[in-house]
């Protein structure tokens, strides 16, 4: 790995990262690697990618190949280089490395993974029944001036959006 591949806080660059997950089958090894939660053989890898790339179960045998020889000679040694798998080129098998978890917020995509994003959501609806049921007169409500209770929401909108943007920011969700 050189050094210009990490910032000043010793984390993976961020072009890096870039880099490494613009190539469609880095991505696809990083996401199986993550499911699975163990180490893959190349050969199993290499089978799910050309299911993915070709849409075929079986894949076509030279589309399993293909993806074998440029996981083995390209993509795997490059990953392993930064850290981000730890590939066993003699024994033929893949696991998650040290950097990996830098990775994780660019990966993400399902919103159970967002912890952040569903207390959001449910405190800007809980503030606009408030302010609702103040303007419909609802007893206990109606007393309380609805700008207040706006002003609530607001205030904890944004201080859970900032937590989440703060823990973005250092990598860790």
């Amino acid at each position: 790995m050189r050094p210009s591949d990490r910032d000043d806080s010793g984390s993976l660059d961020e072009g890096v990262i870039h880099d490494v997950l613009r190539n469609g089958r880095r991505r696809l090894v990083l996401e199986r690697l993550r499911e699975s939660g163990d180490e893959q053989s190349v050969g199993d890898l290499a089978e799910h990618i050309a299911e993915v790339e070709s849409g075929e179960s079986p894949p076509p045998r030279n589309v399993r190949q293909s993806v074998y020889i440029s996981l083995h000679q390209t993509h795997l040694p490059k990953l392993d280089t930064l850290h981000i798998v730890a590939y066993d080129s003699a024994a033929k098998v893949v696991s998650l490395g040290g950097t990996a978890v830098e990775l994780e917020p660019y990966l993400v995509d399902d919103p159970a993974q967002r912890p952040f994003a569903m207390l959001t959501f449910t405190t800007c609806l809980a503030g606009l029944a408030l302010v609702l049921a103040g303007w419909m007169g609802m007893p206990v409500i109606a007393r309380v001036d609805p700008r207040l209770v706006a002003l609530v929401v607001l205030v904890i909108v944004a201080l859970v959006s900032g937590a989440e943007l703060g823990l973005l920011a250092r990598n860790r969700i």
